[in-house]
């Protein structure tokens, strides 16, 4: 997919990024500010990037490496340290941060999403849809969903407003059976992108888990590398137990790309460096609001500009 244009003006995506990320007073950004580099600071620092789920582990990392140029006296004043921290955070996501590329070769390219209920996965589709449609690809969703009752009416909704075919089956249906019909007929009809749903189900559900497995099983009758890609869609405000979650459906399906939902109603931001750090996977896209230009390409110098920006009215 092609990287959003930040553009001049005030609702690109990525100085949406940057100003939705961490709304508020910044716990960063506030605490830097004029601040005498000492043990004190050093202390108070861990302990936001510990309350914001940065997570033991990588608050651990980039700790170590503050206080080593302490040590050496190359940070010399709370800028220096705010840059080193910049550097310290972009050095863990910036790997990471990898747009979801479509192979025009496989037709359809096959989209499996997952996640729990309450995530953000159908909102997640829609948008995904959409942009891959800007992008000028023939898309299908496959409604998958077939438990919760208003699921396949949420996506046929979504399918609806932007204009692309979806299928579905009766409430109760077999999912694995939905998705290898609507893989035929993205066949059929030379559809480039097919988006396939599936149940939310929470990650301790081993059954639902196994379900997914299937799911992926079945796809392989039809193209043994599908799915080309596995979208975990994980919402930013659960902290640390996003981690499990994803360590559940990377056991389960086979991870390839995450999404992380709900970036500007949380304090717990951070979670998307532990996410980096534990796991290492691509971060496709992050959503930091309800519409449409709220959801886009993860970068990670936008999310880590917005981490360390000031809150308003406080001096830099």
């Amino acid at each position: 997919m092609n990287r959003p244009d930040e553009g001049t003006a005030a609702g690109g995506f990525l100085a949406r990024l940057r100003g939705k990320v961490n709304r508020g007073t910044s716990w960063l950004g506030e605490l830097l500010s004029g601040r005498r580099i000492d043990a004190e600071l050093l202390e108070e620092l861990e302990t936001r990037l510990l309350t914001a789920d940065v997570g033991v582990e990588a608050t651990r990392v980039i700790l170590d490496e503050l206080r080593r140029g302490v040590a050496r006296e190359e940070l010399a004043d709370a800028g220096a340290l705010a840059g080193a921290l910049r550097s310290a955070l972009t050095g863990i996501l910036a790997p990471v941060a990898q747009a979801l590329i479509i192979d025009r070769n496989r037709k359809p390219f096959v989209i499996l999403v997952v996640g729990v209920n309450g995530s953000g996965k159908t909102t997640t589709i829609g948008k995904l849809a959409r942009c891959l449609k800007k992008d000028g690809l023939k898309v299908m969703l496959a409604a998958g969903d077939t438990f919760r009752a208003a699921a396949v009416e949420q996506l046929t909704i979504w399918a609806e407003r932007n204009e692309v075919p979806i299928i579905a089956q009766a409430a109760g249906a077999d999912p694995a059976a939905v998705v290898f019909d609507a893989m035929e007929a993205a066949r059929a009809r030379s559809i480039d992108v097919l988006i396939a749903d599936t149940a939310g189900r929470l990650h301790t559900q081993s059954h639902l888990m196994d379900e997914l497995a299937k799911i992926a099983r079945v796809m392989k009758r039809l193209d043994p590398t599908a799915p080309h890609e596995v979208l975990l869609v994980l919402d930013a405000s659960l902290g640390q137990n996003a981690i499990r979650q994803a360590e559940q459906f990377h056991r389960a399906v086979g991870v390839s790309g995450i999404v992380v939902t709900k970036l500007d109603g949380t304090a717990k931001g951070g979670i998307v460096i532990a996410i980096a750090r534990r796991f290492g996977l691509p971060i496709r896209f992050v959503g930091v609001g309800e519409q449409l230009a709220d959801f886009g390409i993860f970068d990670a110098g936008a999310y880590v500009d917005g981490l360390l920006r000031p809150a308003p009215g406080t001096a830099r």
